[in-house]
């Protein structure tokens, strides 16, 4: 399919629930994984940022932007969830940004934006605040992997079924798995998976691996971070979303060995991207904190 056809359809699901990488459970759940990790003055400076002084500070504004772009003032930002890699999954999977990044934008470049208006303390207060959630959104999207895929739209014009109902694929990673998996979808079930997670990278079976998610990590080159990020998301499409190609899912049952297959990679992928956001968020509040404390 023609990169302008990918692009056209791609912006108009953006405006349809099913397009909302990982759904509110994930999305929070990477929140609160990473306040599980920040250190106790970038949790300072968010809080400021945000308006929030409780735990949640992070997750309840987690999928704000998914909202946002619902509405007329945020259509802009719909491109900036996903980056439309052109690969042949199962056959080839990979992200190249000049080519697949857009000419409005994608996720790639919205981290690297959003970012940098974070950490200008010249910009108002409510410029900030929008870029910190952007930020903390823009990290989970990155993980999912049918948000570095531009094939089928991203998943969301492949039919299927899960547990008997009629949705797609998209929709099946984003929040049927994960929904499944945990039992639920409420901030309680958000918050309870991230302690799981939390103690998977702390003591369990993520710990000898953790240190290496955060290898590459670079705030002076947020486009390279952010595009490796992309890469190892979007090689599990070949390997995991789309093993044997499109044909071998077109209105499937996934509820299943399809199912179990996918797990482990929507818990690696949620535990990484919280992970990073706290690495992520720590050095940009070191930058913010060496030129001064800013007044908000």
């Amino acid at each position: 399919m023609k990169l302008a056809t990918l692009n056209y359809l791609h912006a108009l699901c953006a405006f349809l629930p099913t397009a909302a990488a990982w759904g509110s459970l994930g999305h929070e759940t990477v929140a609160y994984v990473a306040s599980n990790f920040v250190a106790a003055g970038t949790q300072e400076l968010f809080q400021t940022l945000l308006y929030n002084e409780t735990s949640s500070y992070l997750a309840n504004v987690a999928t704000w932007a998914d909202s946002f772009r619902y509405t007329a003032a945020g259509r802009f930002s719909a491109p900036f969830h996903f980056i439309d890699a052109e690969d042949n999954p199962p056959t080839s999977c990979g992200v190249t940004y000049s080519r697949d990044c857009g000419e409005k934008g994608c996720v790639v470049g919205a981290i690297l934006n959003y970012t940098s208006q974070v950490m200008n303390t010249t910009l108002d207060s409510y410029t900030r605040n929008m870029a910190a959630k952007f930020v903390v959104h823009f990290l989970g999207d990155i993980h999912q992997p049918l948000h570095d895929e531009g094939l089928d739209v991203g998943g969301n014009t492949v039919l299927v079924t899960f547990g008997g109902v009629k949705t797609n694929l998209h929709h099946v990673w984003d929040t049927n798995m994960p929904e499944k998996l945990i039992g639920g979808y409420t901030l309680t079930d958000a918050e309870k998976w991230a302690e799981i997670l939390t103690t998977a990278i702390t003591s369990g079976i993520y710990q000898s691996l953790a240190a290496d998610w955060l290898d590459g990590i670079d705030l002076a080159d947020p486009v390279a971070t952010a595009l490796a990020w992309a890469e190892e998301a979007n090689a599990f499409v070949c390997t995991t979303v789309l093993p044997n190609g499109v044909d071998a899912i077109d209105g499937q049952e996934l509820d299943g060995d399809y199912y179990q297959a996918a797990i482990p990679v929507i818990q690696i992928q949620i535990a990484r991207a919280g992970y990073r956001l706290a690495r992520w968020l720590d050095l940009i509040a070191q930058a913010v904190n060496t030129v001064g404390k800013p007044e908000l």
